[in-house]
């Protein structure tokens, strides 16, 4: 590669909120089911993540990695001893699906869209929060390129839960006609404190649920 990648430019950014049932659960991402017809009304469906359509490139696309270090974000108010009770706002990010276009020694325009979980505990204030999150070009297994941060702002409107669709592209410059996308990586995370680190690469987790008062069967 002839020049340094330097710049990381965000083109458009939309996002969907949709609230969830209070006893809604975090776990792995939705499998959709097959499809039945029924003469009631149809059920609503859970969130998922939205399929981007293959496109054919000069080249394959870039790889793109949640940071296991940040695909997670509990607030806690005591890290040295975790508590249920003691949960603030949590987050976790479900899913990514992404692709890539570029022709000759065009730059590389990558678009992906991020699903996140996110819940309010015990100790979270108020209904609403913004939580922040990055991305990251870097070239690959090699050194960070350019970061860009963006704000996912979120009203549970009363209920404990919810899901948050974006849909982001970027662009990728190129030194030349033969730099491929599998040139790259692309890592997201949530932008999370020392502590909030420390505690995901432990092991340690809380799902979005956690600290919510369940309805007594």
């Amino acid at each position: 590669m002839r020049r340094v990648f330097t710049a990381l430019a965000a083109l458009s950014v939309t996002a969907a909120l949709v609230p969830t049932a209070a006893s809604a659960q975090f776990g792995g991402q939705q499998r959709p089911g097959q499809q039945q017809q029924q003469q009631e009304a149809p059920q609503a469906r859970p969130m998922r993540i939205a399929p981007l359509s293959r496109r054919a490139n000069a080249g394959p696309c870039p790889y793109v990695k949640v940071l296991y270090d940040a695909a997670r974000f509990v607030e806690l108010a005591d890290y040295q001893r975790p508590s249920i009770s003691g949960v603030g706002f949590t987050g976790e990010i479900e899913g990514v699906t992404a692709d890539c276009v570029y022709r000759e020694a065009d730059p590389i325009r990558l678009d992906f869209n991020v699903l996140f979980n996110l819940g309010k505990g015990p100790q979270a204030s108020g209904d609403a929060r913004t939580y922040r999150y990055w991305v990251a070009v870097t070239e690959r297994n090699s050194a960070v390129l350019a970061k860009e941060y963006f704000d996912l702002p979120v009203n549970f409107e009363g209920q404990t839960t919810a899901s948050v669709q974006q849909e982001q592209s970027i662009v990728i410059p190129r030194a030349d006609a033969t730099t491929a996308g599998s040139n790259f990586e692309v890592l997201i995370g949530f932008d999370v404190t020392p502590e909030m680190a420390e505690f995901n690469r432990s092991g340690s987790r809380f799902r979005v649920t956690a600290g919510q008062t369940q309805p007594n069967p």
